[in-house]
């Protein structure tokens, strides 16, 4: 992980934090840049564990900005910032910079004033001071520090005047440089207890030496952060009203979309009901649909890489008559329950939850209910199916046909092949691998594992389902219909997985009709893609499911429930 690498230098050494000279074309503000001072409070998150806070105040006087906070990030990292501050004068020209913290418990402090064109370091790290001269160009220059992102505040307030294409130059004492290139904004509603704030999400590439990084920064309408990701490292920095589990991002909603709230055990799954448009007033009933999103924590809209995979499905049906839920993963968004404590089968429990709600509904025909699964979720729908034969018929999108193991060594083979190793390096990777499978489903053997290997990450009820669970066993228990949906560029989920599926759909006694459709150039987000790879999906252009895809899907509900509108 690139952010937390530790040095002897006064910051962790962390790409994201640099000196940087202006980059040609770089941002020159052309119009006042303002924001609303106040206090902010973020939680700093790495894979979704929150591993540090910041406390952020934004103050304006006559003679400009300042940006102070004060924060830690846990050990192992062990970070304190007791002070930092960013001075800017009213053009957000940079004044001063101060920091002052512990490293490990040790005293780290540097002090830098720009001035005619230089800035001038006195930093005193390791029981040593020193001192460093930078030249630099201050005109719309943002300064940083490592680990600690309240300055990026300043950041926010150049996105309201910033054009895409254009570059923001960075300036961390004694760092690297690197600029911040501005990529497209785009509306993102997130509703909170409180409000719905209007809030905008722009694409930012920080363009470190031979390595950029792509990342989002959110604003809202005052222009101050409310989150900033770099999804190539996990890391999410979002301010607390916003990272609360009663808010979640809009990303995609229809006129007539109403609240659910899905009893489950002990808790409420909180979702999205879809109605069509446009009903045939004969119809008093109509048949419906549960959409299942798929591994980590996905949300009702199944929001990945700006794509909204669920939301975007859900309406597709919707428009072609049917009724159709989709809810927050237990423990995600505004859904209630634990989703640490949570396997395979809790999960196809919520998805029965989901079905009994709806079939409770006047609204509903009971008869035709269909569960829908992505990924992961398919493997979920199954296990529902397999449980509930209330359930009329069973959708797969792509999702795996042979073993959860199976399909993580494959994935892991996939990226080996990309990689110039040696077949011992390759080798060693994969028997590590399969260690690392053999200590999650047996509980034996983590002593012998490199320190590394983080247990918390693979040994939790979540991978060990995953890793368990075999399709093979399921399905001949599964007695509905079933579409296989498959994307032929899915590097995730080869599409080989489509057939091992519809094989042992179609091995079940008294087999139920079975359909099965490929879809050419669309990847495991079911987009329309190029290569498939994970490293494509963030830059790809069109953020739409295939209308292939969602066909296929309305095609077989409506033949299979007989319920054409």
């Amino acid at each position: 992980m690139v952010f937390l690498r530790m040095r002897s230098a006064h910051f962790i050494r962390a790409s994201l934090v640099a000196l940087a000279l202006p980059a040609p074309h770089a941002a020159r503000a052309q119009t006042p840049i303002l924001l609303a001072p106040g206090e902010a409070s973020f939680t700093t998150f790495i894979r979704s564990i929150p591993i540090g806070t910041e406390q952020v105040t934004i103050s304006r006087n006559a003679d400009g900005w300042t940006i102070a906070s004060t924060g830690r990030l846990a050990p192992p990292i062990d970070v304190v910032a007791r002070r930092l501050e960013v001075r800017y004068n009213a053009d957000w020209h940079p004044i001063e910079f101060t920091f002052d913290g512990t490293l490990r418990g040790q005293t780290q402090t540097v002090h830098t004033l720009f001035e005619g064109g230089r800035a001038t370091s006195d930093v005193f790290a390791n029981n040593q001071s020193a001192q460093k001269v930078d030249t630099i160009d201050p005109s719309a220059l943002v300064v940083m520090a490592n680990n600690f992102f309240g300055p990026y505040e300043a950041v926010a307030a150049r996105l309201k005047t910033a054009a895409a294409g254009t570059d923001i130059p960075v300036y961390g004492p004694a760092q690297l440089s690197f600029a911040i290139r501005v990529g497209e904004s785009s509306a993102a509603p997130i509703q909170t207890t409180a409000r719905l704030i209007n809030a905008r999400r722009t694409q930012i590439t920080l363009m470190l030496p031979g390595a950029p990084l792509d990342g989002e920064l959110w604003t809202d309408e005052s222009g101050r952060m409310i989150r900033f990701s770099v999804i190539a490292q996990s890391l999410d920095v979002v301010r607390d009203d916003v990272a609360a589990v009663s808010s979640r991002s809009v990303s995609i909603s229809r006129p007539n979309d109403e609240p659910a709230k899905i009893p489950a055990n002990g808790f409420i799954l909180a979702g999205t009901l879809s109605r069509p448009l446009q009903t045939s007033t004969t119809a008093k009933v109509l048949p419906a649909v549960v959409l299942v999103g798929g591994s980590g924590p996905t949300d009702r809209d199944g929001l990945a890489f700006g794509i909204p995979l669920l939301g975007q499905v859900a309406g597709a049906i919707a428009d072609a008559g049917f009724i159709v839920v989709r809810y927050d993963k237990r423990g995600i968004g505004q859904s209630g329950g634990r989703a640490e404590s949570a396997g395979l089968a809790d999960y196809a429990e919520d998805a029965r939850a989901a079905v009994k709600w709806l079939s409770n509904r006047k609204d509903v025909d009971k008869k035709r209910i269909v569960v829908i699964g992505h990924s992961e979720g398919g493997a979920v729908a199954l296990i529902a199916a397999s449980k509930d034969k209330s359930i009329a018929a069973v959708g797969l999108l792509s999702t795996n046909g042979v073993t959860g193991a199976e399909l993580v060594l494959a994935q892991q083979a996939h990226q080996l092949d990309r990689l110039k190793l040696s077949a011992e390096e390759r080798q060693a990777k994969v028997d590590l691998q399969k260690k690392i499978h053999e200590a999650v489903l047996t509980g034996k053997g983590w002593e012998a594992l490199p320190k590394e290997v983080v247990r918390r990450q693979v040994d939790n009820p979540e991978f060990q389902s995953i890793l368990a669970n075999d399709p093979a066993k399921v399905l001949p228990e599964v007695r509905q219909p079933i579409l296989i949906v498959q994307g032929e560029l899915d590097t995730q989920v080869e599409p080989s997985n489509a057939d091992t599926l519809d094989a042992l759909a179609k091995r079940r006694k008294h087999a139920p009709a079975v359909e099965i459709i490929k879809v050419p150039g669309v990847n495991h987000l079911l987009v329309p893609a190029t290569t498939g790879e994970v490293e494509e999906y963030g830059s790809l252009k069109d953020k739409t499911v295939s209308p292939a895809v969602t066909r296929a899907i309305v095609t077989w509900l409506k033949k299979t429930l007989s319920a054409a509108p």
